[in-house]
């Protein structure tokens, strides 16, 4: 279960909780500055990874959407950058923000940029490939299937398709491939049945960002008609959470 942090405070509250793991989310770190998802830049992403490697311990992956990079060497770039960070892992994903899902020869060709990347490192890295179909529109599942196999076979360490929602589909995409799964975990799916279908890792995107933000505006709507501010829902155990 490797849950995903927008914030250094975030971070630090998810490993004080015993999370094994994290990973970044592109939507919810967007939201911090600002911004929607697709509109941070890289410079942006490597600070962000920096500041929450500086206060945790445990392995941090990147969501580094498609290595903010319309070229080859951007996208080694983008490994290279974050590994330096302080990360041990990250995601390419084959999506164009500016031209949509890209044919799978650009797409392996991108990959292979990012695996020659992550192998060269003076540290492990584990290479997350992400097939967007069910995300973008196009929820094709013996596409994302044949994308994930060509994928595995260029050398990726994970494999991942955000989107899919029935436990028959999580099944079939993990029994079709060899390497371990993550699998995005939307609202009303279960962790222990997507685990149960075949997954080795999991994760939330910007699931918990967009609790946590629905909480503020149900908190800060009644204070604009005279309200009054509601408690937290428990005690908040600051002190231990960001214990140094």
């Amino acid at each position: 279960m490797i849950p995903n942090p927008w914030d250094v405070g975030t971070a630090r509250v998810l490993e004080a909780l015993g999370f094994r793991a994290l990973a970044t989310t592109s939507s919810g770190f967007a939201f911090t500055l600002g911004r929607t998802d697709g509109n941070a830049t890289l410079d942006e992403v490597a600070a962000h990874v920096a500041a929450i490697a500086a206060v945790t311990d445990v392995p941090l992956s990147v969501d580094l959407e498609n290595g903010y990079a319309a070229d080859v060497a951007g996208v080694s770039r983008a490994i290279v950058r974050v590994a330096e960070a302080g990360a041990v892992g990250g995601s390419i994903e084959d999506f164009d923000p500016e031209g949509g899902i890209y044919e799978v020869p650009e797409a392996l060709e991108r990959l292979a940029a990012a695996v020659e990347a992550a192998r060269a490192l003076p540290v492990p890295f584990t290479l997350t490939a992400r097939a967007e179909n069910h995300i973008r529109g196009n929820p094709d599942l013996d596409d994302t299937i044949a994308r994930l196999r060509a994928y595995e076979e260029a050398g990726a360490d994970v494999l991942y398709a955000p989107g899919l929602r029935e436990t028959a589909d999580v099944r079939a995409v993990c029994e079709a491939l060899t390497k371990p799964v993550n699998v995005l975990v939307l609202p009303g799916m279960s962790v222990a049945a997507t685990f149960a279908a075949g997954a080795r890792r999991v994760s939330v995107g910007g699931g918990l960002t967009w609790i946590a933000v629905g909480a503020l505006v149900d908190a800060a709507q009644p204070l604009l008609d005279g309200g009054s501010l509601a408690p937290p829902p428990a005690p908040l155990a600051l002190r231990d959470w960001l214990a140094s």
